[in-house]
């Protein structure tokens, strides 16, 4: 699990609590980090970065102190410190004759379709140009209240490496691997070396004291190489200050803990799968077991409709599966239960619109 000969895309994220030296940005680390991706792409790899940071360097700047948690002093922190963040990248890899750009995402880009195509071709063209992406999530404008939040970097981080198709993401912390129990408490826990499968027992277990590296921000982790693996992309957790990390890691030493991918999905699969829902549509038993037929879904297996949405929109059936849906909400509740027949007079459209366009537009969630 650990050869990584055939790798062409790596993406690696890089946590605050391994950027920063007490409460600055340690540009020392970073313009060490740029050297190591500097020696990554010359082995031909292409390298995507993920970077925390910014709401705290805001902080700093406007000299607040201790942890920021209204929304809106953060969104002002995120929009004074980021060109900060970004100018010390700048610096660091401009030292080996690297161009960097700055790609500030939502949750919101990536769920729409269109945007988050325009913005994958954006970020293919970077690569091809040699220029490192250097992502964070636009934390000016992104709010959980809004839904536009992905919450933390590493869920961004897997996100990215899913959707720019990479075959390795290394998130950079302050823990050196999964462990069996907390290390910080157990004379016994011992590092795993490599992980199979990342199972909801391990993330529940992840998310109490005293396991697994304790806190909530092993669960987190977790719940990214989930996300990642979905796309058939492995994972290592790694201590960031560990020496030469990354080129240590694409050697295929035994640093840190390398997390197998799940499954190998087409993209729009994945974009789908991983795209929060707009509503629910609620469907008898007997739809739902056409729909795992690959059947499309007809108005007559429809019993009920909840939320707002256009047409074109991720929705959920039944908290099983997702679709991209060819009817709004509006249009769906006029045709509830309805023979595909009527449907085009019902809505004046003189079609008959099914509600999965084509097969690719749906996926169910508890399929291996």
């Amino acid at each position: 699990m650990r050869r990584f000969d055939d790798l062409r895309r790596v993406v690696v994220k890089l946590g605050t609590n391994v950027l920063t030296s007490g409460e600055d940005l340690d540009r020392e680390y970073v313009f060490d980090i740029a050297r190591q991706v500097a020696s990554l792409r010359g082995r031909g790899l292409e390298v995507c970065v993920v970077s925390s940071g910014a709401i705290g360097l805001g902080a700093r700047e406007l000299g607040i102190q201790g942890r920021v948690q209204d929304v809106v002093l953060r969104q002002a922190c995120a929009a004074v410190g980021q060109p900060i963040l970004m100018q010390v990248y700048r610096e660091a890899f401009a030292s080996h004759g690297i161009g960097t750009a700055q790609v500030l995402i939502t949750r919101e880009a990536l769920d729409d379709r269109s945007s988050y195509v325009r913005l994958r071709n954006a970020v293919e063209r970077l690569l091809d140009l040699g220029v490192v992406p250097v992502f964070n999530e636009n934390d000016s404008v992104a709010t959980a209240e809004i839904g536009t939040a992905f919450g933390d970097n590493d869920q961004l981080s897997a996100l990215v490496a899913s959707k720019v198709d990479a075959g390795l993401l290394v998130l950079l912390s302050d823990v050196d691997g999964y462990y069996t129990r907390d290390p910080r408490h157990y004379g016994d826990a011992r590092r795993l070396d490599t992980v199979a499968q990342v199972t909801p027992e391990m993330i529940e277990a992840a998310g109490k004291p005293g396991s697994a590296v304790g806190t909530g921000g092993m669960a987190t982790k977790l719940k990214a190489v989930r996300i990642a693996a979905e796309g058939g992309c492995r994972v290592v957790l790694a201590h960031g200050r560990e020496g030469e990390v990354l080129p240590r890691v694409l050697s295929g030493e035994s640093v840190g803990t390398v997390f197998a991918p799940r499954r190998s999905l087409r993209n729009r699969t994945r974009w789908l799968l991983h795209s929060a829902p707009r509503g629910t549509i609620f469907v008898d038993d007997g739809a739902l077991a056409a729909m795992r037929r690959h059947n499309s879904l007809l108005p007559t297996g429809i019993v009920a409709v909840e939320g707002n949405f256009e047409a074109g929109e991720v929705v959920l059936v039944n908290d099983r599966a997702k679709l991209v849906t060819s009817f709004s909400s509006r249009e769906l509740g006029a045709v509830i239960g309805k023979h595909s027949s009527e449907v085009g007079a019902i809505l004046g459209t003189g079609d008959e619109r099914r509600v999965i366009a084509r097969p690719e537009d749906m996926v169910f969630l508890d399929e291996d």
